[in-house]
């Protein structure tokens, strides 16, 4: 296979302190996806084979030798009627090819160029942007012929690669940085081919935070780090209609037709001087009804999404509120330990506005009865109401998730909470809660040192869960209470002093 030749585009270097924006655009299924999630070095793009799997722009960050870039995922380009789901997406992979640095335009070798290619060239060439022509799934000899008609696509040298196995990334690293005209900059520890060969091989994340992007940045929030906010819910409940009214842009598909969103999709934007990293994400349905291949990548993209995210917005059509699967989506939530707010929207809609607010705060705090006085908040996401009091239920629900108590509060508390109410005495033997303190918080976390901590009823844990919740004000968050045996850790030991 011929090695790509010197990028025949003008580099042009990004403005000082942004970072470059490159988008990977082509007609469906030709390895898209698969090319972002390795060169981001995570698996967070949906990958099959199934062609249009990908709609909304999802971004993402990757590092090549010391030079951080933005990766713009996008739906394949295709020809489609004015007004249908394909232009829509179309539209956005446009807008993406405007807004880039860097265009990587991408190809199946296997199948050659096909007419859809060279119409899309088109596109990509009246841009201006500067582009990089890959030509993805050369692994053997099957993509040969179609790596050498490449050439007849007038955006230069094509560059042979294979995003599934890794093979020629390490010479698109060169040409994109090359492209952009970034220096390739010696890190003090490591050798220049040792950070060239990382960014060939960057490994797929296992497991852990879908959007950690390598900023080293602590594990406890901080005002300085994005707060994470999922918005979940049913399909249709309007979920990229509010994404799109906080960003302020049509940033996402929307529409009539439910299911339009697929991947979990993250935003960065800045409210009340806060920066939240907002994940729009597929709808879910009764896992009984869920029957495409789509919608069972979309449905656990989107758990991955609330099982990592820090606050987590469940959004409930006004019309049809709190129906099992609300429900069911609440309890998930709740049970991975997330900040939770309640959006109930299309409230325009609603007539009887007090009566129907009574009624619901009613049903959730019957049905979601593990985070009681959970926010409830009514907007209208379509006509941009209620945003405020949604996002200062988010920021208020965020501290909450990440409050501490101090241990001689704890204490004072538990002694209190004994004294009003004694644990109960088992199989004649009493039970003694001798001390509490709280080693984390995301959610709050306790542990209760007990004598015998397997025979404490259920119900006066949750006497004490929520005796808990509001002597510290601890509303709309999981509570982890947990017991276990022994006695105070920080006292000596009887059997220690009696020496």
């Amino acid at each position: 296979m011929p090695t790509p030749t010197d990028s025949a585009h003008t580099p042009t270097a990004p403005e000082s302190g942004t970072r470059p924006v490159v988008a990977i655009v082509g007609r469906p299924n030709v390895g898209k996806s698969t090319l972002f999630n390795r060169l981001t070095g995570k698996r967070t793009a949906l990958v099959s084979d199934m062609p249009g799997l990908t709609r909304d722009r999802r971004e993402g960050v990757a590092e090549f030798a010391n030079h951080k870039v933005t990766l713009v995922d996008t739906a394949g380009l295709e020809e489609a009627a004015k007004g249908s789901i394909a232009a829509r997406m179309r539209e956005q992979s446009e807008k993406a090819i405007v807004e880039a640095d860097l265009v990587l335009f991408v190809i199946d070798a296997r199948d050659g160029i096909t007419s859809a290619d060279q119409a899309f060239a088109t596109i990509v060439r009246r841009a201006g942007r500067p582009t990089i022509l890959v030509a993805n799934k050369c692994e053997g000899r099957a993509g040969e012929d179609g790596f050498y008609e490449a050439y007849e696509m007038g955006l230069g040298s094509p560059v042979p690669v294979s995003a599934e196995h890794g093979e020629g990334i390490g010479d698109l690293v060169t040409d994109i940085l090359a492209a952009l005209g970034l220096a390739v900059v010696q890190s003090p520890r490591r050798s220049r081919r040792a950070q060239m060969a990382a960014a060939a091989e960057p490994g797929y994340e296992a497991a852990g935070d879908p959007d950690a992007d390598g900023d080293g940045e602590p594990e406890r929030g901080t005002l300085a780090r994005p707060i994470r906010v999922a918005i979940v819910g049913r399909p249709n409940a309007g979920k990229s209609t509010l994404v799109n009214a906080l960003v302020g842009e049509e940033r996402m598909i929307t529409g009539p037709e439910p299911g339009l969103t697929r991947d979990s999709v993250s935003v960065d934007l800045t409210i009340s001087g806060r920066t939240i990293r907002l994940f729009d994400t597929a709808g879910l349905r009764r896992k009984a009804r869920i029957e495409e291949l789509a919608e069972k990548l979309s449905a656990s993209d989107t758990i991955r999404a609330i099982r990592f995210a820090e606050v987590v917005v469940l959004m409930v059509d006004a019309e049809r509120p709190f129906e099992q699967q609300d429900l069911t989506i609440g309890d998930l939530i709740a049970e991975e330990g997330r900040a939770l707010v309640v959006a109930i929207n299309k409230w325009d809609l609603v007539t009887e506005k007090q009566k129907i607010l009574k009624d619901l705060r009613e049903t959730v705090a019957e049905r979601l009865s593990q985070v009681p006085d959970v926010a409830l908040v009514p907007i209208s996401a379509l006509g941009e109401k209620g945003l405020d009091k949604l996002m200062a239920a988010v920021f208020s629900t965020y501290a909450t998730w990440n409050r501490r108590v101090g241990t001689p509060d704890l204490n004072r508390w538990l002694h209190e909470a004994v004294a009003r109410h004694a644990p109960p005495a088992v199989s004649g033997r009493r039970l003694k809660i001798r001390y509490i303190t709280q080693p984390t918080a995301r959610p709050p976390t306790f542990i209760a040192f007990c004598s015998r901590p397997e025979a404490v009823p259920r119900s006066y844990l949750r006497y004490l869960t929520n005796s808990l919740r509001d002597a510290f004000s601890l509303p709309g968050v999981p509570i982890r209470l947990n017991l276990r045996k022994g006695e105070n850790p920080f006292q000596p030991s009887r059997r220690r002093n009696s020496r």
